[in-house]
């Protein structure tokens, strides 16, 4: 296993350290920012989830970089941000920060898209991550990073950046999800 798949490990090993900061019963207490209470696991959750985030752009560069690029790479990168992203978009249905339904389109259009890779590697064909899935993926960390943050700094001006970024998010998932099924639409003609 080389250094960008071992990066790429490491993120999904930093998903159940994000749940249990996110979700254990902690009582770190929370910050008062203004007018705002931002909970202390709240805050230590983004910050890791912006790390494990970020290791999504530094697995993808040094593979790239050095000519690393593997299939298992190709397989569990997006497999790594799909389980960090539901992760925490769970987590915060569970904190009420996030409508349920936009959790439910964006984790639907993952599992949609994992089996439809999961179709194409059974006809030997391992598809990498494409621009629209990348902004997808950014879209969906800014949001998520916002929201952890309980859309700090700007609910100071009354900017719903937290809500915004999340529909922006929710736009660019089905729209990624859509042109990835439509390039991919052989393998239904195939498996007739």
């Amino acid at each position: 296993m080389n250094i960008p798949n071992k990066i790429t490990v490491a993120r999904i090993l930093l998903i159940p350290l994000f749940l249990f900061i996110m979700l254990a019963p902690l009582n770190l207490g929370g910050l008062v920012i203004g007018t705002m209470v931002l909970p202390v696991s709240h805050l230590i959750g983004a910050l890791l989830f912006i790390v494990a985030a970020s290791t999504d752009w530094v697995d993808g560069y040094y593979a790239r970089k050095y000519n690393l690029v593997t299939n298992l790479g190709k397989f569990l990168d997006p497999l790594a941000d799909k389980l960090l992203v539901s992760a925490a978009l769970v987590t915060l249905v569970q904190f009420d920060l996030a409508p349920a339904w936009m959790v439910v389109v964006i984790i639907s259009r993952e599992f949609a898209v994992t089996g439809l890779r999961l179709l194409l590697a059974e006809g030997g064909e391992v598809s990498a991550a494409k621009m629209l899935g990348k902004i997808k993926m950014w879209a969906q960390v800014v949001a998520i990073s916002a929201l952890l943050l309980h859309n700090f700094p700007f609910e100071f001006i009354g900017i719903p950046f937290d809500m915004i970024s999340l529909w922006v998010a929710v736009i660019f998932t089905v729209v990624s999800g859509w042109d990835y099924f439509a390039k991919n639409k052989q393998v239904f003609a195939q498996s007739k």
